[in-house]
């Protein structure tokens, strides 16, 4: 549909194998194109999103019914407690999360604080953490109405395993994913 209507493609590139099992996807995030297409790309998942998506009429109500998280951004620690007790039970059910750790669409070229809310639910619940980039902001820029055509990358990572890893190495491993993702960034930036 969107080849059709925008002229914008995608591949998919992995590096390693595909991850297996519930696992913990966290998303570089730079427009809506995301929303759209990683349902069609990723295992089944569960979006962790800013709480306000859930009062949108209908596409709210559908969100809050399938069990995506909607967190209050500004909350802190309990949005993070929140992550933790409700993603737990994601998990469990063998479903993946998908994160953006950077909590905001960034600007293609930049790169936001990365969050270690993310890599904390994967070590409390031992479930590998997978690192996303994707150039889709250069083609489908936030709040633009007009779509430039072209190929979005999508590079999956390899799975960072989680077993063992302390609770007070979150920050370390939140450290290893922004560096991988800003290196796959700088491989598919246009």
């Amino acid at each position: 549909m969107l080849r059709l209507i925008c002229g914008i493609t995608y591949e998919v590139r992995f590096k390693g194998k595909k991850p297996e099992g519930p696992v913990v996807y966290l998303a570089k995030h730079q427009s809506a194109w995301e929303t759209v297409a990683f349902p069609t790309i990723l295992p089944p998942f569960m979006w962790v999103l800013k709480r306000e998506l859930m009062y949108i009429p209908i596409f709210g109500w559908c969100l809050k019914a399938l069990g995506h998280v909607g967190i209050d951004r500004k909350a802190g620690s309990s949005a993070i407690k929140q992550i933790n007790r409700e993603g737990k039970k994601i998990l469990e059910s063998g479903y993946s999360m998908v994160i953006f750790p950077e909590g905001t669409r960034i600007t293609p070229g930049e790169m936001g604080t990365f969050n270690p809310g993310g890599v904390g639910l994967a070590i409390n619940n031992g479930v590998p953490v997978v690192p996303v980039a994707h150039n889709a902001g250069s083609l489908w820029r936030k709040n633009a109405f007009a779509k430039r055509p072209g190929k979005i990358t999508v590079i999956i990572d390899e799975a960072i395993e989680t077993k063992g890893v302390l609770p007070s190495n979150r920050k370390t491993l939140t450290e290893q994913v922004r560096t991988t993702i800003e290196k796959r960034m700088k491989e598919i930036e246009f």
